[in-house]
């Protein structure tokens, strides 16, 4: 846009085409701003970022109003609400600005062509554009733009969106009049402009013609393109079903895949029936390649061996729904009826004695035994079921803590070793001085936990598989959550205080950290929904100063460790304040909380906020800085951080001579405690 003259004069446009529903007529197409450098709901958009994103700004849907979300979703917006789309963009270097022409489309665009030319003829109306964006950042200036959501009609918009001026000037659906502003002394003033010519008015009205056709046309294509998106998607998932379904090897599949498959890994469109036939081939072709080792003996070459051990593994593992190993995933092989059937094979105890009868065993040549086969199915299960425990929020304390492995079960001892308070200056020649160093050392001991469930003969004999395939999930159910108690308890023991440590203060406690016991970790503010009382707590976990030494005279003087927390530990009833605090959602009509009400620097996308299960308290919440860094927390395992599986079956245990009860136990040696108390703050809120 050319900047302005010393000469000034108002010009006012009025509609006399395509009514709107109060009888007012409407603009067709816009100038617009949709963005602007500077500064927006607390981030800055430097001009580089802005000119950068230009593509990004293309063809992007315009609304009435934004809707609050942070990523369009099938079905997400009303298309009632739609107004039309931008194209065109530029970047508009004299105001540092993404300008875009909008044209009207939609069953809201005589809305919005109706608001445009309100504005622009003066009506005092607060409405603009506001962008929904995607973008990455350093601190709160923005690096990079990666997606345009929607940039919609707002009031009150939040950066920089606005009407620049009503497209198609000479339409003759518009007349022209002007409105002289006073002008400097000796101004040239600017005539009325003429009505347009009656050949005029026919070119114009064919030009507005086409103009309602291409619109229809963009909108048809965009149809298309989603229509098109979402077979293309129904197409991977049916090549995927059937591929699975096929039974085939995994490089036959790869190869069948191949053929419906484009360079970028997107799925080719295809009728089933071409899939069929293609499967049905490489079956066959496979076949034919397999058939030369399975019959004709030596002149076949021998393509891949499972010894009996493999097939019986993997079909108790398909028994128990535990997951096969990866070398025997495609092993066609017998399809057990349940536990009685695989007992009997394997034992041939038809008494339930629980002992070996070697003349009735039906698998002679095979070392494996019922308990191991067993014993290795449900440990496997115990694994899925830990990490679908962990995915549902029990493994929170893995966010905290760095589990360490040790070789035996000797009492542990947590050892923080001080820091160096600072180096003195050496005279020439002389003698370099011990420098203070000291340890602060916490231990633990290691705890055994576990127990058993009984299979009884009896519920062999009635063959109640279901109840051995619910074991792992148990088990699994017990130790993840024998861990999130300890680990929790020890911001919950002693009256909400912890433990108390080898320098003889409670693991939390406002006492001055000069003196013996010290911790000034504790304080009693509401998390609230400001960041307040969190910056408190930040600062005073970044003011904590480093160990030196519990010797009198070195309590409390090292050097502050200028490290501040990153995961913020809450109960169930507070996750919903933590998330809104420490989660960001971008959207340029929403107000950052910190900037809203007290001014702070916003910490969201940088804290984790964390749910504790066994918290019970509704107020209470605790900081905890990132292990990594300063390990707070020490979780340490024997044989494990899952729990063992093991199974007594033999007619020598006493089980199973005494109550004729099969006993699958479960072992798990672990030890919780305190490795560094600085890395931990509580604030214990009064209810």
């Amino acid at each position: 846009m050319p900047p302005d003259t010393e000469t000034r004069t108002s010009l006012q446009a009025t509609y006399e085409g395509d009514e709107n529903r109060n009888g007012s007529t409407v603009a067709h197409g816009f100038e617009v701003i949709t963005i602007s450098a500077g500064v927006g709901n607390g981030w800055t958009f430097p001009p580089a970022v802005l000119e950068e994103s230009l593509p990004l700004w293309n063809n992007i849907e315009v609304f009435l109003h934004h809707e609050q979300l942070t990523m369009p979703t099938a079905g997400g917006r009303d298309v009632i609400k739609l107004a039309g789309y931008l194209s065109e963009p530029v970047y508009h270097a004299p105001d540092a600005s993404i300008r875009a022409q909008l044209t009207t489309a939609g069953p809201s665009g005589p809305a919005l062509a109706d608001l445009g030319a309100q504005k622009l003829n003066g009506a005092p109306i607060n409405v603009g554009f506001s962008a929904d964006i995607l973008f990455t950042h350093q601190g709160h200036t923005a690096t990079k733009i990666t997606k345009v959501l929607f940039c919609d009609c707002v009031h009150n918009p939040a950066r920089g969106g606005a009407f620049v001026r009503a497209l198609f000037q000479g339409d003759p659906s518009m007349t022209q009049a002007q409105t002289p502003s006073p002008v400097e002394p000796g101004a040239p003033v600017i005539p009325p402009i003429s009505a347009p010519t009656v050949e005029l008015e026919k070119e114009l009205a064919t030009l507005r013609t086409q103009m309602q056709v291409l619109t229809e046309k963009t909108i048809q294509d965009q149809q298309m393109a989603a229509f098109e998106q979402t077979r293309a998607q129904m197409n991977a998932y049916v090549l995927d079903a059937a591929l699975q379904a096929s039974r085939l090897p995994e490089q036959a599949r790869t190869h069948v895949r191949a053929q419906f498959t484009n360079a970028d890994k997107s799925v080719k469109p295809f009728q089933p029936s071409e899939l069929e036939a293609a499967i049905t081939a490489m079956r066959d072709l496979a076949a034919s390649l397999q058939a030369p080792g399975l019959i004709q003996g030596a002149s076949g070459t021998v393509r891949g061996m499972f010894s009996t051990e493999d097939q019986l593994q993997a079909a108790v593992d398909d028994l128990l729904n535990a997951p096969r190993e990866a070398a025997v995933k495609t092993l066609k092989v017998h399809r057990l009826q349940g536990i009685r059937e695989l007992y009997m094979l394997l034992t041939g105890d038809t008494e339930l004695h629980g002992s070996m009868h070697p003349e009735r065993i039906q698998l002679q040549h095979t070392t494996a035994s019922f308990t191991g086969l067993v014993k290795n199915a449900l440990n496997k299960s115990l694994v899925v079921q830990w990490d679908l425990l962990g995915r549902a929020g029990y493994d929170w304390w893995n966010k905290i803590v760095i589990p360490e492995h040790f070789d035996t079960l000797n009492s542990v001892t947590w050892t923080v070793f001080g820091s160096i308070g600072s180096l003195g200056t050496i005279s020439e020649g002389a003698e370099y001085p011990e420098l203070k160093i000291g340890d602060s050392p916490e231990t633990g001991t290691f705890y055994k936990y576990g127990g058993y469930l009984g299979i009884t003969a009896e519920a062999i004999d009635r063959d109640e598989t279901r109840k051995l395939r619910d074991a792992p999930k148990e088990l699994a159910n017990a130790g993840i959550r024998n861990i999130s108690s300890l680990v929790a308890a020890l911001f919950t023991s002693a009256s909400a205080v912890g433990p108390t440590l080898a320098d003889t203060g409670a693991l939390f406690n406002n006492t001055a950290v000069t003196t013996a016991g010290g911790h000034a970790n504790l304080l009693t503010t509401a998390l609230g929904t400001t960041y307040a009382a969190w910056e408190a707590v930040a600062l005073a976990m970044y003011k904590q100063p480093m160990l030196i030494s519990n010797d009198t005279g070195y309590i409390g003087t090292g050097q502050r460790q200028a490290v501040k927390p990153r995961i913020c530990l809450v109960p169930s009833d507070l996750m919903g304040a933590a998330e809104a605090l420490f989660i960001p959602r971008w959207s340029s009509v929403a107000t950052t909380n910190a900037i809203a009400t007290s001014g702070i620097v916003t910490y969201g996308g940088v804290i984790e906020p964390v749910t504790v299960p066994e918290w019970t308290d509704a107020t209470d919440w605790a900081a905890v800085i990132d292990p990594n860094v300063v390990p707070g927390v020490g979780l340490g395992e024997r044989f494990g951080i899952m729990p063992e599986i093991f199974i007594a079956g033999d007619e020598r245990d006493p089980a199973v001579f005494m109550n004729d009860e099969f006993r699958i136990k479960v072992r798990h040696y672990i030890v919780v405690g305190i490795k560094n108390w600085r890395a931990l703050h509580k604030s214990n809120v009064a209810g």
